[in-house]
C-alpha cells in the first residue's frame, strides 16, 4: 500500500518531518479496485510538504509549517477536468474515437482528441472519420497487430494487458528497474541563494521562474502546483501545435502562456533560459534534444538550473520513444484489465496517473530547490507514468476501495472570470500552515502572454 512514507523516502526527504503531516478521511472512496485514494494522498502530501520544507527554509522558520491532506480536496483535484465548467458548459473529456475498441482477439484503446492523431490513426486503419468504419477495422485485426500499425503510423493506440503480461514485458523491466522519482545532480553549480521570502501568504516558490514546456496534464499540474507557490510560470507552445482550449482552462491557472518557435526563434528561448530557475518538459524523452534542451545542454549553458521531466514510459527501454497519455498507460500496465468487469476492460476513477506523477514532479522540484541551498549544482528530475503505475499496482489486492462515490466536491470548488469566461474549478490540494489557499490568477487565453518574464 502507497504511504507518503514511501514517497517522501524516494524525494529524499528527511523522515523527520513526516510528523508535519496530518491527513483528514473522509467517507467514500473513489469507485477503484486498486488503492487510488492511497496513491493521491501520498503524491499531494508529500509535495505540500516540500513545499512547506522550502518555505520554512527560505521564510527561516524554527519548524516545517504543518501539512494537511483532506481527503474532500484530494479527491476533487484528481477529477479537476471533470468538474471543469467553463460558462456552464462541461468539457468533452474524450473525443468520439478516443475510447476501447474489441479486435478479433482482445481489446485495444485509442487516444485521438487531437486532431493530428486522430488523422494518423485513421491512416493507419485505412477508414473515414466514422466510429463504425473504425470499429469494423479493429474487429478484422489482432490487438497486437493494431497498436504497432498505428504506432507506425504517428497514432495512439494500445492493446489491453494483464498485469502478467505487462510484467513480462521488456519495458516493465527497464520502468521496474528505476526509482519513483529519479534525481540526479549534474554539475557542481554553485550552493543556490534565494531572494528574501517574507509577507503572507508563504510562497516557496516566490521569485523563482520556471519555464513550462510541457502538455496534457501531468505536466501542466506540476506547473499549475508551482504557480499556486509563488512561481513566474511562462508556458511556451508551438505555434503550430494548439492546446485544447478546455484542457489550458484547467491546467492554466496561475501561468502566463506564450507561443515560441524553438527552431525558429532560438535567440529568444536563449534569453528566457538565461534567467530561468527550473526547466519543466514534458515531451517524448529526447524529443526536445535536436532543440539543445537535454538536461545536461540546458545545465551547460545555465548552470544551477533544476531540469524537470515527465514522460508516459519513462526515458529508457523500447518504449523510450513512445508518445502516451494516463489511459494508455493503464491499458498497457494491466490497470484496465484489473478494474474491468464482465469480460470488458475498465478504467480508474480518475486519471490518477496523471495528477498523481504531476504533484511528484512538482514535489521533485521543490526538493531540488531545498537542496540546491545546501549543496548546490544543476538538478535532474524525471518521473514516468509508467513508474507511478507501477507503484499503484503495488498495492493490488491489498484492499477493496471500490465505492459509490468520493466526498462531495463543493467545498473545494472556486469560481472566478476570466479571459476564457467564467470558470468554475477544482481548488489545490496542496495545503500548509500559512500557505496560499488559491491561485493569484485565473488562466488567460492560450498562446495571448507575451514572451518573457513579469
Amino acid at each position: 500500500m502507497t504511504s507518503i512514507n514511501d514517497v517522501w523516502s524516494e524525494l529524499g526527504g528527511d523522515p523527520v518531518q513526516l510528523a508535519r503531516v496530518s491527513t483528514v478521511v473522509r467517507d467514500g472512496a473513489p469507485a477503484s479496485r486498486l488503492p487510488v485514494r492511497e496513491l493521491a494522498r501520498a503524491c499531494v502530501g508529500a509535495c505540500a510538504l516540500a513545499g512547506a520544507e522550502l518555505g520554512a527554509l527560505r521564510a527561516g522558520l524554527a519548524r516545517v509549517p504543518g501539512v494537511r491532506v483532506d481527503d474532500g480536496a484530494v479527491a476533487t483535484a484528481f477529477t479537476s477536468e471533470r468538474l471543469l465548467l467553463v460558462d456552464g458548459r462541461a468539457p468533452e473529456l474524450f473525443a468520439p474515437l478516443s475510447r476501447f475498441w474489441r479486435t478479433a482477439d482482445g481489446w485495444v484503446r485509442t487516444h485521438a482528441n487531437y486532431p493530428h492523431h486522430r488523422e494518423r490513426l485513421l491512416i493507419a486503419l485505412d477508414v473515414p472519420d466514422d466510429p463504425a468504419a473504425v470499429e469494423a477495422a479493429m474487429a478484422g485485426r489482432s490487438a497486437q497487430d493494431v497498436e504497432d500499425a498505428v504506432y507506425a503510423a504517428g497514432g495512439l493506440a494500445v492493446a489491453l494487458r494483464t498485469p502478467e503480461e505487462w510484467a513480462a514485458h521488456a519495458q516493465a523491466a527497464e520502468v521496474a528497474a528505476r526509482p519513483l522519482v529519479e534525481r540526479r545532480r549534474l554539475d557542481g553549480a554553485r550552493a543556490r541563494t534565494f531572494p528574501d521570502l517574507a509577507g503572507a501568504p508563504l510562497l516557496p516558490a516566490a521569485g523563482l521562474r520556471v519555464l513550462d514546456l510541457t502538455r496534457v496534464l501531468a505536466g501542466p499540474v506540476a506547473t499549475r502546483t508551482l504557480a499556486l507557490l509563488g512561481a513566474d510560470v511562462l508556458r511556451l507552445d508551438a505555434p503550430g501545435l494548439p492546446e485544447l482550449p478546455d484542457q489550458h482552462a484547467d491546467t492554466g491557472f496561475g501561468k502566463r502562456s506564450a507561443l515560441l518557435d524553438l527552431a525558429a526563434d532560438r535567440r529568444r528561448f536563449e534569453e528566457l533560459l538565461a534567467d530561468a530557475d527550473v526547466v519543466v518538459t514534458g515531451y517524448r524523452p529526447g524529443a526536445l534534444d535536436r532543440f539543445g534542451l537535454s538536461p545536461e545542454a540546458l545545465a551547460g549553458r545555465r548552470p544551477g538550473l533544476v531540469v524537470a521531466q515527465v514522460s508516459a514510459w519513462g526515458a529508457y527501454g523500447p518504449w523510450r520513444d513512445r508518445r502516451g497519455f494516463d489511459s494508455l498507460v493503464q491499458v498497457a500496465t494491466g490497470i484496465a484489465a484489473v478494474e474491468g468487469s464482465g469480460g470488458r476492460p475498465g478504467a480508474l476513477p480518475a486519471q490518477a496517473l496523471d495528477h498523481g506523477t504531476g504533484y511528484l514532479l512538482a514535489a521533485g522540484v521543490l526538493r531540488a530547490l531545498t537542496e540546491q541551498a545546501y549543496d548546490g549544482g544543476s538538478r535532474l528530475v524525471r518521473v514516468a507514468l509508467a513508474r507511478s503505475a507501477a507503484l499503484l499496482m503495488r498495492g493490488a489486492g491489498s484492499e477493496s476501495e471500490v465505492g459509490e462515490a468520493g466526498p462531495r466536491a463543493e467545498g473545494w470548488l472556486g469560481e472566478t472570470d476570466s479571459a476564457v469566461g467564467r470558470l468554475r474549478y477544482a481548488r489545490s490540494p496542496v495545503a500548509f500552515e500559512g500557505g496560499p489557499s488559491d491561485w493569484t490568477r485565473p488562466p488567460g487565453r492560450w498562446g495571448s502572454d507575451a514572451v518573457g518574464w513579469v
